[in-house]
């Protein structure tokens, strides 16, 4: 059965094409994936991700359930700290990507993939059976808003009550308050723009919505879809679950390893990613431009003088740098800048030629 988020009237009423996704119905576009892109990378846009999974972790073990999870370190983070890890399985493929809020001393939160998360909680289930931490899935009843852009700030001073200038980048606030309602707000998002993303109960996060939208009308707030939300990711070199990481594609291969201690304490995973980087890589992730008529998607074989030497990750048409890019995952010694390959689009290669991600980098 298809869900439906607590703002999917709303959706409906702005106009939004709803499409099923991750179980959810919510809306893959309003206006268009290129205005609404351009919204986000000029001014405002707002997205509902509420469909996002959110695990809370307490109690006096809760840091070393998650230290043993997750291959970034959260140890290092301070209280409304907010870091981004892989979570990997026993040979280094990817779970899942997440962030970490670190919510109190014994008290922090997974926001993870919708597409992942029903198997992400059985693994987090099945792999901390020996912490003293209560573990819960709070997923079902809690939203997420994302605001995002360059006047994303200002937009939404407007209705909060705290001072935003004080929330550095991949920092919370947790005590301010917006349409009466005290709620998470961080300075995260998967846009590559300045930007928040504002957790609350079901119940509250349609007020909050609303007081946003209200406050945005002359701001040209734009309500965004899941297009733009993956055009937007794509240009700024952030993988997406299923592309650039997967159970197949480990987070080194991807391009990954600031997020990856390798110094910290056993973590799942850990043996194997050690392993990988002693031997050094055999692949790895790289950007493409394409020089021929033609947009590279998912799948799609990378040649050379007519051998495969790897595939496509992601493709699309870039609304900002207006070029057809993709994400490729190729032999290392063809992942250089400057390298030259071939798409093979249907029955026709085409050429392209390798560029450094990411694609675009904000001002």
């Amino acid at each position: 059965m298809t869900r439906k988020t607590p703002l999917y009237e709303r959706h409906v009423e702005l106009g939004g094409k709803v499409v099923d996704f991750a179980g959810y119905k919510l809306p893959v576009q309003y206006a268009g994936i290129i205005e609404e892109h351009r919204a986000v990378r000029n001014e405002v846009g707002i997205f509902d991700v509420s469909h996002m999974g959110e695990f809370e972790f307490r109690g006096p073990q809760a840091l070393e359930a998650v230290q043993k999870l997750i291959a970034n370190n959260a140890a290092k983070l301070k209280i409304n700290q907010v870091l981004y890890t892989p979570m990997c399985y026993p040979d280094g493929g990817v779970v899942d990507d997440l962030l970490v809020y670190r919510l109190d001393e014994d008290r922090f939160l997974f926001v993870v993939n919708a597409a992942n998360l029903e198997k992400d909680w059985e693994w987090v289930q099945e792999n901390t059976k020996e912490f003293d931490a209560e573990i819960e899935n709070q997923s079902p009843q809690t939203g997420q808003i994302a605001l995002q852009g360059p006047k994303a700030q200002e937009l939404l001073q407007k209705v909060y009550d705290l001072d935003l200038s004080q929330i550095k980048f991949f920092w919370l606030e947790k005590e301010g308050k917006i349409a009466g309602h005290k709620c998470i707000v961080s300075r995260t998002g998967y846009t590559g723009e300045d930007g928040f993303e504002i957790y609350a109960p079901n119940d509250a996060i349609l007020d909050i919505f609303d007081a946003i939208w209200v406050a945005g009308k002359d701001s040209n707030l734009q309500p965004c879809g899941l297009g733009a939300r993956d055009t937007l990711r794509f240009e700024a070199g952030l993988p997406l679950y299923g592309h650039e990481l997967s159970p197949e594609i480990n987070p080194l291969e991807a391009r990954m390893s600031f997020f990856v201690d390798l110094e910290k304490d056993d973590f799942i995973g850990r043996e194997a990613l050690l392993e990988v980087k002693e031997k050094g890589l055999d692949r790895r992730i790289a950007g493409i431009e394409m020089k021929d008529k033609g947009i590279p998607r998912q799948g799609y074989p990378v040649e050379v003088e007519g051998k495969e030497v790897g595939f496509v990750t992601s493709g699309t048409y870039s609304p900002t740098l207006e070029k057809n890019l993709g994400i490729i995952m190729v032999k290392k010694e063809f992942s250089q800048a400057g390298s030259n390959l071939d798409i093979r689009i249907r029955k026709r290669l085409l050429q392209a030629e390798v560029v450094k991600l990411p694609f675009y980098k904000r001002r």
